[in-house]
Formats: C-alpha cells, sequence, structure tokens
C-alpha cells in the first residue's frame, strides 16, 4: 500500500469517526434522524446546505467543464444566490408549514397539501428513482480520484467499499447529526487544498494564474467565450434557469431535511443570507480546469483534470490529501442524499403499521439505496449516465405541483398536477432519449415544463368546469 493510498484511508476513517460522533447514543426516531428534532441552528445548517453546493461533481467536475467548455462553467456560479434570494422569503414558509403539520420530507409536504397520498407518492418515486444516479456518481467519483490516484482499479473499489460502508454506518448511527459534523472537516479541507492547488498549479506550470489565462487569451481565446458547440448559449441560460429554478422550488428532495432541520425561522433566512457568498468558491476549481486546457493533452479525459494536474505538482502524500477531500466531497453529499432517498421510501412509499416499524423500514432502506448504488458503480459505471441527464431535468418538472402549493390556495386539484407531471417526465424521456435535433443544446428541463404548465393549466379549467367553478379538497388516498 502506498503513501498515498495510506493517506486515503486514515481520512476515509477520520471522516467516518466524525459522523459517529455526531450522536453519542443512537437515534431511533424519524424526527431525530431526518431533521435532527428541528434544533440547528444558522451555523451548522450553512455547512449541511453547503453540501449541496461542494459535491464531487463541483470538485471534479467544474474542473473539468472548464477544461471542456471554457467559461461555459461559469453558468454554475449565479444560480445558487439567484434561488437563495427567493428561498429568503419561501424557506421560512415552507419551515413553519412543516413543523406545524409534522412534515419531514418533500412528499409530506405535497401529500398535505393536494389532500391526497398519490401526489406524494408519485413525487417521492420520482426523487428517489432521479436521485439514485446521483448517489451512483458520488461513489464513482470517489473510485476515480483513487484510480487516478494510485493507478489501480482494485485500490478504487477497496475505497469506495471502504468509504460507503462507514458511510452507511455512520448515517444509521447519527443520522442527519452526523451528517453535519462531517460537514465541518469536509467543508475545512476541501477549501484548504483548493486554496492550495489553485495557488501552486498554474505557478507549477505557467508561473500564476495571470500568465495561464494570458497564454490561454492567446491560444485558445474561443474558451474565454460562450462559444458555439456544446456549451453554447442556449446551453448556458437553459442551464443555468433549470438549476435556478429547481433550487429556488426545493425539487431535490434531500435538500428538505436541512432546511427542515432549522430551530428557528430566524436561521433559515440568516443562512440564506449568507450562503450565496460561499457558491464563490466554484470558481477555484475552474481555474485549474482553465490550467489544463494548456498544460493536459486533446482529449483527456476532463472529470480528471483536477486529479491529474495535482499528480504531476504534488508528493505522493499530498495527492493523498487531495483524494481525502475528494472523498469527503462523496461521502458527506452521499450521506444527505441517503436520508433523502430513505426518508421517502419508508414515509411515503411504504405503509407502515406504527412508528417504529417505520423507522425500521427507513433503516433497512439506508443499507438498500446504498448497496445497489455502489454495485452499480463498481459493476456497471456507465449504466446509468444516460439516466443521470435526467436527475435535474426530470426533479425540475415537480416546480408546478411544489409551486402551487407555495404560493396559491387551492384552486387546481391533485389529478391536472399529476397529469402535468406525468406529461413533463415523459417529454423529458422523449427528448433525453429519443434522436430529437430541433432542440440543440437547451435543457431539456425547461423544454418539458411548457406542456407540463399547459397540462395543468387545461386540467384545472376542465376541472373548475365540471365543478362548478370551485375545487374541493381531494379524498385521501
Amino acid at each position: 500500500m502506498n503513501t498515498t493510498m495510506v493517506v486515503t484511508v486514515i481520512g476515509l476513517i477520520v471522516i467516518a469517526v466524525l459522523g459517529f460522533l455526531g450522536r453519542r447514543t443512537p437515534t431511533n426516531s424519524m424526527d431525530e434522524w431526518t431533521v435532527g428534532g428541528r434544533g440547528f441552528g444558522a451555523v451548522t445548517m450553512w455547512f449541511l446546505q453547503a453540501g449541496e453546493i461542494y459535491t464531487t461533481f463541483t470538485f471534479l467536475g467544474m474542473a473539468g467543464l472548464a477544461y471542456e467548455g471554457g467559461v461555459g462553467a461559469l453558468y454554475a456560479l449565479p444560480y445558487v444566490p439567484l434561488a437563495f434570494i427567493g428561498l429568503y422569503f419561501l424557506g421560512p414558509i415552507v419551515w413553519r408549514r412543516a413543523r406545524d403539520r409534522g412534515q419531514l420530507t418533500m412528499s409530506d409536504f405535497l401529500t398535505d397539501f393536494y389532500n391526497s397520498r398519490w401526489i406524494g407518492l408519485v413525487a417521492a418515486i420520482c426523487g428517489v428513482v432521479f436521485l439514485l444516479p446521483y448517489l451512483q456518481l458520488q461513489i464513482t467519483g470517489l473510485g476515480l480520484a483513487v484510480e487516478l490516484a494510485t493507478g489501480s482499479k482494485s485500490s478504487s473499489n477497496f475505497s469506495m467499499v471502504v468509504a460507503f460502508v462507514l458511510t452507511v454506518a455512520f448515517v444509521l448511527w447519527a443520522g442527519i447529526k452526523g451528517v453535519a459534523t462531517t460537514s465541518y472537516f469536509k467543508d475545512a479541507l476541501m477549501l484548504v487544498v483548493l486554496i492550495v492547488l489553485v495557488v501552486a498549479i498554474p505557478a507549477h506550470f505557467h508561473g500564476g494564474i495571470g500568465p495561464t489565462f494570458t497564454q490561454v487569451l492567446h491560444q485558445h481565446p474561443d474558451m474565454l467565450t460562450v462559444h458555439s458547440g456544446t456549451y453554447d448559449r442556449g446551453w448556458f441560460l437553459s442551464s443555468m434557469l433549470a438549476s435556478t429554478l429547481g433550487v429556488l422550488f426545493l425539487t431535490l428532495p434531500h435538500t428538505w431535511p436541512p432546511l427542515l432541520s432549522a430551530k428557528s425561522p430566524r436561521a433559515v433566512r440568516r443562512n440564506y443570507i449568507f450562503l450565496p457568498v460561499y457558491s464563490v468558491g466554484l470558481v477555484l476549481p475552474m481555474i485549474i480546469g482553465f490550467v489544463g486546457i494548456m498544460s493536459l493533452k486533446p482529449g483527456s479525459n476532463d472529470n480528471a483534470a483536477l486529479l491529474t494536474l495535482a499528480g504531476q505538482t504534488f508528493p505522493d502524500w499530498f495527492v493523498g490529501v487531495v483524494v481525502v477531500a475528494t472523498a469527503a466531497t462523496a461521502m458527506v453529499p452521499a450521506a444527505g442524499l441517503i436520508i433523502g432517498m430513505a426518508s421517502l421510501i419508508s414515509r411515503n412509499i411504504i405503509p407502515t403499521r406504527s412508528p417504529r416499524a417505520q423507522f425500521g423500514l427507513n433503516q433497512g432502506a439506508v443499507v438498500v439505496v446504498t448497496l445497489l448504488a455502489l454495485v452499480l458503480a463498481i459493476s456497471r459505471p456507465d449504466l446509468l449516465a444516460n439516466l443521470l441527464l435526467l436527475t435535474y431535468s426530470g426533479l425540475d418538472q415537480l416546480i408546478p405541483a411544489i409551486g402551487l402549493a407555495l404560493f396559491v390556495k387551492r384552486f387546481v386539484g391533485v389529478w391536472p398536477v399529476l397529469a402535468g407531471l406525468v406529461v413533463g417526465e415523459a417529454v423529458v424521456i422523449w427528448l433525453t432519449f429519443g434522436d430529437v435535433g430541433f432542440i440543440g443544446h437547451i435543457n431539456v428541463g425547461i423544454l418539458a415544463l411548457i406542456p407540463n404548465l399547459v397540462v395543468v393549466a387545461i386540467g384545472g379549467l376542465i376541472e373548475r368546469a365540471v365543478k362548478g367553478g370551485v375545487v374541493t379538497e381531494a379524498e385521501p388516498a
């Protein structure tokens, strides 16, 4: 076992130990496990919600996207601040309603508002299906980091198994409190590593950040503009819009537990004031991607750009530290994904007779979803590659359902909303997998929202006409 691997294994154990320390005794209630008893302050919420900003995809993917698409990667900078402006007002509304009604998941919220288990069930199934490839991405990213650093596929598989056995263990023990304690370590380590990388790598290859961009300007000026091709203006604007709407309307199910874990609306608002500043850090891996434009061979693996450059710049022990930072950006967000998915399964998909049975089912779901993602990551790493494209586009189809529940009183019943959701998802699948050339590179989630909204509007008008202009409360399913 080389130095890099030794440092990596030690780092994985440290992350797990911090997760266990999040709770001194095992939790046995869904309220404590999923939302921490709704007792977190703004600082803890900061780190929990930052987990969605900094994942394996961010750490490796932003550098890769800049390497492949130049300044097109900058689409990721504005959407979090834009969405959080709206969530400053919407977040406390969601928090109050969830506290008063005992809601723990997005599907709880929808089930209660529409008074129908069907809408909650469909939303929960969509959430689990579309989050599974996102969970696999975290596992695969960690394996890629270890494989690039060690040159060993067996070391990669070993690290993935160890990392996610440890993740499951501390998630089962401590729930969201374990995610909170590991988030502190993950963000501190990641920022330190990124700062070191962004100073040392440009200096090592080109004499600094300024000279790097001077060379890019002279040799690859197209990379400093949103140019034609895959990452054109249509892709840039529609991707930014889709991401903004997805975050604003809380369509990602795993973002609900951190929000609902707040101890007060004031903690929610304070977090949304200061957290957007954190997204500025996304520029750091992008800078490393621009170094790759000048330093890596054409056609190199874009997602490997950051680790390849780090391996050419630093000694083995520090490469190990970089891999640990990558592992942290995989394990901690993955823990949040696992909590979100398991909560949906136990509360909204499979009915149970008692709180104790529900919590037992929840614990089983943690193991099952993680094992499924781990097996797919090891045996078929590309199996869900196309489905990954559906994650944000598919979940964006929940925007009408959640938006109506947030902004208006009941004037559209559950069936128009369900019909719009089904149509939207069908269009997303068609545009993603069909041989459709007329849409260019526009985000399919945005395109699918149009027929989704049209179906909801027409269905609402028909429903009101049939019922004499009055939408009655739906019967619970």
